[in-house]
């Protein structure tokens, strides 16, 4: 980790106008480990200065999302008027939330027009539109070409469109935490836009002044971020504001290496938390996503990371979202839930879906379906079967096109037999029992149907588990049933 001596504050800044995004919890985490490792504080602030997109249900799944994966923040807002534990964390840096902070905002910009270091705008979209098009039809790079920048008095007839911030222009460089030595040229940026007015300040520079108030050392944030960066540095130095350190993450790439998109994978943590997945294995795939550990350890527990996490092991290049990484996390860590926590959270699912059941008959399931498992959301999908009569078609029942609907008949009735005879069912005294009739018509021929017969499936456990399972009546209905199947030639 890089050094440090000064008191760590960091901060994580989203704005409430989606669903949290997977990347977003990332970068939680990141900013988390860090606070810890140093015992500095994580600071939780709402950008939500956009009015029409911002939403309270928004903010309330960021702050479930981040309880969820164990984030509690330091500071932050509350998420309502009677959540006192959240309550409890506002001070003397709040309000958290940007629609909050206009007054202070706008003493800021007072400050910079009263200087000269901003200026009222009077251009029109459509000024700025030809002048951008002129720049083009040259060669150059757009950019504002400061035509109000000397103006001081209001022209006549015009109306002040924005607050511009009167770029310097130079080299403006910092130390990244995980990308080193950056520098940006400011005469490419033109003078930039930090208000529409007095009262709507915009992102960099909202950003720029509650990292101040706020007093944050160490801003870590995404590489889309990274282009915004010397603007916020050039506004810190006119209002002579400390500068924090910065940190870019690379960001989470589609298999094909674009931008992480829906159509490779969900992008909403609340989208993983439906679907079953643990906290712990989600806290553990987003810290490998760009960060390699120093020896061939895959399993981190947040306690882990702490420890472990370091900026110097953090990438460069964008971070693949590997869906079967997660998945072979999940599977790890659900290896370490015990029967009892699997049963009591199986039994409200299944409650859910108007399933009802005994814990000891849940339990022998579970112990049949785990290594089948990735999430416990997808256990009545794939183990149903035991629950309500399997629905499949007759034809399903035929192994090979060559094997005949007597043969199959015969070998169900034989089943049957052998289950009836056996004074014990359980899985090793039933594969002694079906030992004869295996070898003799052959593995496939005698599975197979046993297979469908009792589960529906042509990919299910064992046959004979199944048949432990269910139990001897159980069992012999079901495989009565297939035989009915058959002889109603629904082949």
């Amino acid at each position: 980790m890089p050094k440090v001596k000064e008191l760590i504050r960091v901060r994580l800044a989203p704005s409430p106008t989606g669903r949290l995004h997977i990347g977003t919890a990332r970068i939680a985490l990141v900013n988390w480990l860090f606070a810890r490792q140093h015992n500095g504080t994580f600071v939780l602030r709402i950008e939500d200065t956009d009015k029409e997109r911002s939403k309270k249900e928004y903010e309330e799944d960021l702050f479930l999302g981040l309880r969820w994966l164990g984030l509690e923040w330091d500071e932050g807002p509350a998420l309502a008027t009677n959540d006192k534990k959240r309550s409890a964390v506002e001070s003397t840096c709040g309000p958290y939330r940007q629609s909050e902070r206009t007054e202070i905002y706008e003493k800021y910009l007072n400050r910079l027009l009263d200087e000269g270091k901003a200026y009222y705008c009077y251009c029109t979209k459509e000024d700025l539109e030809a002048e951008k098009q002129a720049m083009l039809a040259q060669g150059l790079p757009p950019k504002y070409g400061g035509h109000c920048r000397n103006i001081n008095q209001q022209p006549a007839g015009k109306e002040p469109q924005v607050i511009r911030f009167k770029t310097p222009e130079g080299k403006i460089e910092f130390k990244d935490l995980i990308r080193g030595n950056m520098a940006f040229d400011g005469s490419l940026f033109g003078d930039i836009v930090i208000a529409k007015d007095l009262k709507t300040s915009l992102y960099n520079f909202a950003a720029t002044v509650d990292d101040e108030e706020m007093h944050i050392s160490h801003v870590i944030r995404g590489e889309d971020h990274l282009s915004n960066t010397p603007k916020q540095i050039l506004i810190q130095k006119a209002l002579g504001f400390k500068e924090p350190e910065y940190g870019h993450l690379p960001l989470i790439l589609n298999p094909d290496r674009s931008k992480m998109s829906k159509r490779f994978a969900d992008t909403a943590l609340s989208e993983y938390i439906s679907r079953g997945y643990l906290p712990e294995a989600i806290v553990n795939f987003l810290a490998l996503l760009g960060w390699h550990p120093k020896d061939e350890r895959e399993i981190f527990s947040l306690k882990d990371l702490v420890k472990e996490f370091d900026f110097k092991r953090i990438q460069k290049a964008g971070a693949v979202f590997n869906q079967d990484k997660l998945d072979w996390l999940q599977k790890e860590y659900m290896k370490n839930l015990s029967t009892e926590e699997i049963t009591d959270q199986l039994m409200e699912i299944l409650k859910n879906k108007n399933v009802s059941t005994d814990k000891d008959f849940l339990k022998k399931i579970i112990e049949i379906e785990r290594p089948r498992l990735t999430t416990l959301n997808e256990f009545y999908s794939v183990a149903g079967f035991f629950f309500r009569l399997p629905e499949y078609d007759a034809k399903l029942l035929v192994w090979r096109e060559t094997e005949n609907i007597e043969k199959i008949k015969n070998i169900l009735n034989l089943s049957t037999a052998i289950i009836k005879s056996s004074k014990n069912i359980d899985r090793a005294t039933l594969a002694a029992s079906f030992a004869e009739l295996i070898n003799k018509e052959g593995r496939g021929s005698v599975l197979w149907p046993l297979r469908v017969a009792l589960s529906g499936q042509a990919a299910s456990p064992d046959p004979l588990e199944i048949i432990e399972a269910l139990g001897k009546e159980e069992s012999e209905r079901r495989i009565k049933m297939a035989i009915t199947k058959l002889e109603g030639n629904l082949l």
